[in-house]
C-alpha cells in the first residue's frame, strides 16, 4: 500500500484515489480536427516510462480534488504534490 501526500488532507492510503493517466498529455487544441487514427494514439498511447512519471490522482474518499503526483514507476516513490484545482 502507497501512503500519498495529500497536500489537502495529508498523507493518505491510496486507496482513496483514483490514478487517472499521465498529466503530461494535453488535449489537442481542436479534437475535431484530428483523423481517428490520432484521437486513438492521444486517448489510448501513453509513454508508459520506467522512471519518474507525473501522474494525476483524484482524491475520491477525501477532498475531492485533482491532485498531480510525481511517482517512479519502479519504486513507487512518491515527490510532494502539486495542490491541482485551487
Amino acid at each position: 500500500m502507497m501512503l500519498l501526500p495529500c497536500p489537502h488532507c495529508g498523507p493518505r492510503n491510496e486507496d482513496e484515489f483514483i490514478c487517472w493517466s499521465e498529466a503530461t498529455p494535453r488535449r489537442p487544441a481542436d479534437p475535431s480536427a484530428l483523423s481517428d487514427e490520432a484521437w486513438v494514439d492521444y486517448v489510448y498511447n501513453h509513454d508508459n516510462i520506467k522512471g519518474w512519471s507525473a501522474e494525476q490522482w483524484f482524491h475520491a474518499r477525501g477532498c475531492g480534488r485533482w491532485i498531480v503526483f510525481e511517482r517512479h514507476t519502479v519504486t513507487h516513490e512518491i515527490r510532494p504534490a502539486a495542490r491541482g484545482d485551487d
